[in-house]
């Protein structure tokens, strides 16, 4: 399990009240619906944010990293995962969310960022368009920048290049094949993903001639972009540095 369902967003200096957001319903390319939340930015910088949450789905943090996303000028849609399998409606934090990550299909995801992207170029008349994802949304956020889906960049927190699951295969031999940036924020004591397999990545990126930036935060666990590790405070907030900086060229 990643941020806890109650988690709230780190102090990373974001101006309060955030705008306010709303739950939308997205049409996926196989007709099915799934939920997500919206939030426009008050003052566009023409860039959009599609938000990837972790292996629970859409719930409370995403809703608010969405309108954080906002607040600092970038239109931002965060998606649920769970359309096809668990309806639209918000989940209390003892559903079995692993039982719908089982029945998840990479294809089916690709899609749904489809959809995102799609109503942000649509309705905010965006002209580039980014994912950032965390933890199971961090691995899928990567395969997004191999999807054809004429992204500017992905953004990785704590995501896998490897293989997941038994649906993701590793990506190391298709870094290449980006067709925008790449920025990873990974924790150095992250027990699933080793320091060693971070700098695997960073160099296939490198050898593809990929514009990136592979970040590791020396003793920072798995899922620190969370206000409930309060000892990682600074990591968090430079970490929303990266991303902001990232998002800006």
């Amino acid at each position: 399990m990643c941020v806890p369902v109650d988690a709230e967003l780190p102090d990373i200096g974001l101006p309060f009240p955030l705008p306010t957001g709303e739950r939308v319903t997205l049409t996926s390319a196989d007709g099915a619906r799934f939920a997500a939340h919206r939030a426009d930015a008050v003052e566009p910088t023409g860039t959009g944010i599609v938000v990837l949450p972790d292996v629970r789905g859409l719930f409370t943090f995403y809703e608010r990293l969405a309108e954080a996303f906002a607040a600092s000028g970038y239109d931002a849609v965060s998606i649920d995962y769970f359309g096809r399998t668990a309806g639209l409606g918000p989940r209390d934090a003892d559903w079995d969310h692993m039982a719908h990550v089982e029945k998840v299909e990479p294809a089916q995801i690709r899609d749904d960022v489809a959809a995102a992207v799609d109503l942000l170029r649509r309705e905010r008349g965006v002209s580039r368009v980014m994912t950032v994802g965390f933890c199971m949304g961090g691995a899928f956020s990567l395969r997004q920048g191999l999807a054809g889906h004429g992204l500017a960049g992905v953004v990785s927190f704590y995501g896998t290049a490897n293989a997941w699951r038994g649906k993701l295969e590793p990506i190391y031999d298709r870094a290449s094949e980006f067709e925008g940036r790449v920025l990873g924020l990974y924790g150095g004591a992250d027990k699933g993903i080793p320091v060693a397999d971070v700098e695997r990545f960073d160099q296939a990126l490198t050898d593809g001639g990929v514009d990136h930036e592979i970040h590791v935060y020396p003793g920072a666990p798995h899922s620190f972009f969370d206000r409930g590790y309060e000892d990682w405070a600074d990591q968090c907030r430079d970490a929303w540095r990266r991303v902001m900086a990232f998002a800006a060229v």
